[in-house]
C-alpha cells in the first residue's frame, strides 16, 4: 500500500509580518534544533512574533523565537528558550536572498513554523516595510470585511 503524503501542518504563524511587510517571495528553510525544543514544538510552547531573520558569514539565523521548554525537559541541559537557530538553505538561495536584501528597503522575516514529511520547517519571505498608512488601509479593508461578513450572517438568519 502506498503512504499517503503528508500535509502540511501549521505549528506557529507570524501575524505581525503581515500586518509590517508587503511580501515579495517566499522560501521554506529547515532549522536547525535540539531535542527538548522539538519536543516543545509538539506541545505548542512556542512564539514566532518578534522572530526576524539576520544574514551573518553567507548564513541565516533565526533571532527571537522562543521556544519555552517543558516541565519535564531533562535535568542534564539548561534549555535557552530565546537561543539563536540556523536556517538551513541552498548556498544558491542564500546568496540570491543576501543580494536582494542589501537593497534598501528588504527584510527577511519569518511567517511560519510548520511540519513537512516529519520535519519542522521555517516559512520565511522577502519583505519590504508597510508605510503608516498602508497599515491603516489593512486595518480599514479588514474591518470591511468583517462588517460584511456580519451582514452576511445577519440576513442568513
Amino acid at each position: 500500500m502506498a503512504k499517503k503524503p503528508e500535509t502540511a501542518a501549521r505549528i506557529a504563524d507570524n501575524k505581525k509580518a503581515a500586518y509590517n511587510y508587503f511580501f515579495e517571495e517566499r522560501f521554506e528553510a529547515g532549522l536547525v534544533l535540539e531535542g527538548w525544543e522539538v519536543k516543545s514544538l509538539r506541545e505548542g510552547k512556542v512564539q514566532l512574533t518578534d522572530g526576524y531573520v539576520v544574514i551573518r558569514n553567507g548564513e541565516l539565523f533565526l533571532i527571537g523565537l522562543q521556544i519555552n521548554p517543558l516541565g519535564t525537559a531533562s535535568t542534564h541541559i539548561s534549555p535557552d528558550k530565546t537561543r539563536t537557530k540556523k536556517l538551513l538553505m541552498h548556498k544558491e538561495e542564500i546568496k540570491r536572498l543576501i543580494g536582494k536584501v542589501e537593497q534598501k528597503g528588504y527584510t527577511l522575516a519569518p511567517l511560519n513554523l510548520h511540519w513537512k514529511t516529519g520535519k519542522i520547517k521555517c516559512e520565511i519571505a522577502l519583505a519590504k516595510g508597510k508605510a503608516e498608512h498602508d497599515k491603516r488601509d489593512t486595518i480599514k479593508d479588514r474591518e470591511g470585511k468583517r462588517e460584511v461578513e456580519r451582514a452576511m450572517k445577519g440576513r442568513n438568519r
